[in-house]
């Protein structure tokens, strides 16, 4: 659950903003033109008409009166008597309202709240015809016949006191019919239908010798208008011609002149059009060089931009790159450090064994070189002993290898092949030929001659026993 919801700090507010708008909501109010809404229930009763307004829920109340017109049929019960004491029924109709007064509609709302139509009218009804019973009795059968509005003024000017005592108002009141069950008005109405024929008659016999002495003037004047008329209508065609003759000949000049003007109006409008043309032209292409130059200022901004991104990932990616070079560096530094130190230890070590090793192969050599030096040493004594016999002993003793080595080449081939007679022997003869090159070289370098010294070691071998017997 979230926080606020369990936060007595966030959640009071929350109901209560809730709880105002709820009130607002429910307490809206928005009277029609027609309908008067009363509020009341706290403190001085306010009224609504054709407007917004707000109550408060649950301690005002609201009413609503109508403020249509209403229509009330307004007939004597009974014969009412007039002032000259003649029975009549009177016959009318009023359009009433409650009033938008707001001090009569106070009253209204006192007296009429509640009510029905139906019941409204009838009370409206009872009122009036009370006021015009009242009327009725005060004026005389002739006035009321012939005056109609002024009897129903009468009885309007009556009855509105009334009225505004329960908070209506009169819009109009009018008679529509009288009724007696003598037949005086029916009298009185013969009596004038009689009057009025005798006046009708003598007023037609008027208006007959009127109309004979007004038509023989009348044809006089209208003989003396009629050449008069035919007159001026002959010389108004002489005049005509004469206008028409002129105005011909105007207009002849006038259209000449249109022409003209028109001529040189229509070269005028040619030229103003082709030099508009020709402006428009013009604006068109500084219009288009405009575009043009705003569209390579945009596009050099775009490639100003694109270049100045470019130029900043690639300047980023080469300090990045250079940050990576300088740390592999660094690692690759720190790890050939520890490898040439453990490379300096290895070979410290190696260094310490190799000289031990030295130290007694030293030891071993001079060992070894103090023991061949005495053993030459012996063996130099031994042959200068032995004297040319040693040195042939040595010889015979390395000759085989000598030899062995001469031969070894020959040995290391697959095949040899040899053209002409005795190849065995030729191959031998080779072979000990390259033995007596050893042996030449030999006495050229040491200056032995051993082939001397095996034959004179022969001979004294064969000389030898002769001498001994």
């Amino acid at each position: 659950m979230p926080d606020f919801i369990t936060n007595p700090a966030v959640l009071i507010p929350v109901i209560a903003g809730v709880l105002i708008l709820i009130l607002l909501v429910a307490g809206y109010l928005k009277a029609p033109p027609d309908t008067a809404y009363i509020i009341s229930g706290l403190g001085k009763r306010r009224i609504l008409i054709g407007k917004a307004g707000w109550r408060v829920p649950f301690f005002e109340r609201v009413d609503k009166i109508s403020l249509r017109v209403m229509q009330v049929d307004v007939k004597t019960s009974e014969a009412v008597p007039t002032n000259e004491f003649i029975n009549v029924s009177v016959d009318g109709v009023a359009n009433v309202k409650v009033s938008s007064d707001p001090e009569l509609l106070l009253r209204a709302s006192e007296a009429l709240l509640g009510m029905s139509r139906q019941e409204l009218i009838s009370l409206v009804t009872q009122v009036l015809e009370g006021n015009m019973r009242e009327i009725v009795g005060s004026v005389g059968l002739k006035e009321m016949v012939q005056d109609r509005q002024g009897v129903a003024k009468k009885i309007t000017e009556n009855v509105v006191p009334d009225m505004q005592k329960l908070g209506i108002e009169v819009v109009n009141f009018n008679i529509q019919s009288f009724r007696d069950n003598a037949g005086t008005i029916e009298n009185m109405g013969i009596d004038n239908v009689e009057q009025i024929r005798k006046n009708a008659q003598i007023a037609k016999a008027n208006a007959q010798r009127d109309i004979a002495i007004a038509t023989a003037e009348a044809q006089q004047q209208a003989n003396a208008i009629r050449v008069e008329a035919d007159k001026k209508i002959a010389e108004q065609n002489a005049d005509l011609l004469v206008q028409q003759a002129q105005m011909k000949v105007v207009a002849d000049t006038k259209k000449a002149d249109a022409d003209a003007a028109y001529s040189i109006q229509q070269e005028t409008q040619r030229k103003t059009i082709e030099i508009s043309r020709a402006n428009a032209d013009i604006a068109r292409r500084e219009k288009e060089a405009e575009l043009m130059e705003k569209e390579i200022a945009l596009q050099e901004r775009k490639l100003d931009a694109e270049i100045r991104k470019q130029a900043d990932a690639m300047k980023y990616k080469a300090e990045k790159e250079a940050e990576a070079d300088l740390i592999r560096r660094q690692r690759d530094a720190e790890a050939k450090k520890y490898e040439a130190i453990q490379e300096a230890e290895a070979k410290k070590a190696e260094a310490e064994a190799l000289r031990f090793a030295m130290e007694q192969e030293a030891e071993g050599i001079r060992a070894r070189g103090l023991a061949e030096a005495e053993a030459i040493e012996k063996k130099a004594e031994a042959q200068k002993k032995m004297g040319e016999a040693s040195i042939l002993e040595m010889y015979l003793n390395a000759l085989p290898e000598v030899v062995k080595g001469a031969a070894a080449p020959l040995a290391q081939t697959d095949k040899i092949v040899m053209y002409g007679d005795g190849n065995s022997t030729r191959l031998i003869k080779d072979v000990m030929g390259s033995a007596n090159q050893v042996v030449d070289g030999l006495k050229e370098s040491t200056g032995i001659d051993l082939q001397a010294l095996v034959a004179g070691f022969a001979g004294g071998k064969l000389a030898q026993p002769k001498t001994e017997e």
